[in-house]
C-alpha cells in the first residue's frame, strides 16, 4: 500500500462513513489457517459474482447499514482477537478498506476473504488476504484477477474450491504455474460441500503428492449448512 493510500484511510470519520452489513457474529473460524479458532465475522454485503455452488446467496442484497464505529464497537463486545471480514464479496463496497484499517488499528487479528475479482493492492498489509481462486466449475473462473497473485504474500493464503476432477487438474496447473507454494504462507484445497467427497480430494492430493493443506468447512460440520455460525 502507498503511503497515500494509508494517510487517507487513516484520515477516515468512523462516525460518518457506513457499510451494508449482511450479519455480524461470533463462531469459531471454519476454514483456512486459522481454522478452529474463535473469530468474529463481519459479513458485507453484495457481490458481483455467481458461483455455483455459493453457500451464502443471503448476502447478495439487504442487510443493515452500519457506520465503522458502530461495527468496531460490535467487534469488540465479543472476547475473540481474530476478526474475519468476509462476504459476499466484500472488497465490492469501498468502505470495507478503512474497515480492516480500523480493525488493525484495534488491535485485532485480521483475514479478508475475497473472490479474487477485486483489486487487493489498496488492502492494509497488516491483513490476511485469503484470496478464492475460482475454478471452471464455480463458473466465475474468468473473473480471477491474476494481477493479484504478484500482491501477494508469506501471510496470504490461497483457496481452491473444488467441484470435480477437472477442478483439481486445473488447480495443480495453477498452483505450478503461479509457484503458489512459494508466494503465499498457505495454499487451500477444499472440497465443494456436498458435491465432492472429502475423501475422494484427499486421496488425489496424496496421490500426486501437493504440499498443499485439505480443508474441509468445520463450521458446517459442527452446525450444518445455515448462516450465521
Amino acid at each position: 500500500m502507498t503511503t497515500e493510500a494509508k494517510t487517507d484511510l487513516t484520515e477516515v470519520d468512523l462516525t460518518a462513513e457506513s457499510l451494508r452489513i449482511s450479519e455480524l457474529f461470533y463462531s469459531l473460524q471454519g476454514e483456512a489457517r486459522d481454522s478452529g479458532l474463535p473469530t468474529v465475522f463481519v459479513r458485507l454485503t453484495g457481490c458481483p459474482l455467481r458461483c455455483t455452488y455459493c453457500d451464502s446467496e443471503y448476502a447478495f442484497y439487504g442487510g443493515e447499514r452500519m457506520t465503522l464505529a458502530d461495527i468496531l464497537q460490535k467487534v469488540q463486545s465479543y472476547p475473540a482477537r481474530h476478526v474475519c471480514v468476509t462476504g459476499g464479496e466484500p472488497l465490492a463496497q469501498p468502505n470495507c478498506l478503512p474497515l480492516l484499517t480500523a480493525l488493525c488499528d484495534a488491535g485485532y487479528q485480521v483475514s479478508l476473504e475475497t473472490s479474487g475479482a477485486m483489486p487487493v493492492d489498496a488492502v492494509d498489509p497488516r491483513v490476511s488476504k485469503v484470496v478464492d481462486l475460482k475454478t471452471p466449475a464455480s463458473g466465475e473462473q474468468s473473473r480471477n484477477r491474476v494481477e493479484n497473485i504478484p500482491l501477494l504474500g508469506p501471510d496470504d493464503q490461497v483457496k481452491f474450491v473444488i467441484c470435480d476432477r477437472g477442478d483439481y487438474d486445473w488447480a495443480r496447473f495453477t498452483l505450478d504455474q503461479y509457484r503458489l507454494t512459494e508466494r503465499v504462507g498457505e495454499v487451500l484445497f477444499s472440497p465443494s460441500y456436498e458435491q465432492l467427497n472429502p475423501r475422494q480430494l484427499a486421496e488425489w492430493i496424496l496421490e500426486d503428492g501437493l504440499p498443499v493443506r485439505m480443508q474441509i468447512q468445520l463450521h458446517k460440520l459442527l452446525w450444518g449448512d445455515v448462516p450465521g455460525v
